[in-house]
């Protein structure tokens, strides 16, 4: 614990103090070992989508806490490779990111299409595989929010994938066509038994007001909800 308010610091109060007066935690699925049998067990998971969670509940240092830790890395797309890894341009090797996730015991590596196929035979069986199925990109200008599909759900299965997660936009001019595109997208990984996440951001020039940007509080809240936006929309 004096680990983690060390790396806090100032902030320390602010994320460890905080109480919440709206919602009882009586009424919160905490995490705990039995967390597939007592949230997801009697839902309409299909039984392969209910092993595929267990899979990754179930792996690294929190295997069965019911808590996740997921090393995300995307930014060969959606953030360039560049502005990602020129700090530490050991990971413009896409397998040095999967060693990362290992040797960190996570849960499971989130990443690309392009990332996972080119190490899956080799890694897919040592730590379990998410496939971040839509990205943006930061070419267009002015910048476009449209989260655009760059492969398909039978790519990620045939992977080794057991889960699939994309970005969905709200507020932008696309959010629509990317909430009916990301619900086909996972109804087919749930035919195939994968476990799906939704990543949920605001984008819309309107949250900027007066010289305040409401996006930022709006992704502050986007990210203190990450757990729960992960733990509650691995379908």
């Amino acid at each position: 614990m004096s680990r983690i308010t060390d790396l806090l610091g100032t902030e320390t109060g602010y994320y460890l103090d905080h109480k919440c007066k709206t919602i009882d935690k009586s009424l919160l699925h905490l995490p705990e070992k039995n967390v597939i049998d007592n949230v997801w067990k009697d839902s309409d998971r299909s039984i392969p989508t209910l092993r595929s969670l267990q899979t990754i509940f179930g792996h690294g240092r929190l295997a069965n806490t019911g808590y996740v830790s997921i090393l995300p890395v995307d930014q060969g797309i959606e953030h360039t490779a560049g502005a990602s890894f020129a700090p530490n341009p050991l990971y413009f090797d896409p397998e040095n990111i999967v060693k990362l996730a290992i040797e960190g015991e996570c849960n499971c590596v989130a990443t690309t299409f392009g990332v996972l196929g080119s190490v899956a035979r080799k890694y897919a069986h040592k730590i379990p595989f998410m496939v971040k199925i839509n990205h943006n990109e930061l070419l267009t200008y002015p910048t476009s929010y449209q989260q655009v599909m760059f492969g398909t759900i039978r790519e990620a299965w045939n992977l080794g994938a057991v889960a699939v997660g994309a970005t969905v936009y709200f507020g932008s001019e696309d959010s629509r066509r990317q909430l009916v595109e990301v619900a086909e997208a996972f109804e087919y990984a749930h035919e195939l038994g994968m476990a799906t996440v939704l990543w949920c951001y605001l984008r819309n020039s309107a949250f900027k007001k007066d010289g305040t940007d409401y996006h930022s509080s709006a992704d502050v809240t986007a990210q203190a909800n990450h757990i729960g936006v992960t733990i509650k929309r691995i379908l």
